[in-house]
């Protein structure tokens, strides 16, 4: 396991949000290839600090070094 990341990024002028997952479960690739939207919360101990609006899939790509799951989103 590894650390999840989020970040905001900037790609031809337009907004788009990656989120980086441990590529932990062979099948969460498989799941994720399926998925047109998604969504996610930040917590910290327990209390949500923020709720993503339903986001576009728009890109599904491996890391070359670690071989996490990058998702690329826009709403």
């Amino acid at each position: 396991m590894g650390p999840i990341v989020v970040q905001g990024v900037l790609k031809d002028g337009r907004g788009f949000v990656e989120l980086v997952l441990p590529d932990a479960d062979p099948q969460q690739r498989r799941d994720l290839e399926k998925a047109t939207q998604f969504q996610y919360w930040l917590y910290r101990d327990g209390a949500l600090l923020y709720a993503s609006p339903p986001l576009q899939m728009r890109d599904l790509r491996r890391a070359t070094d670690d071989g996490a799951l990058i998702l690329t989103g826009s709403p």
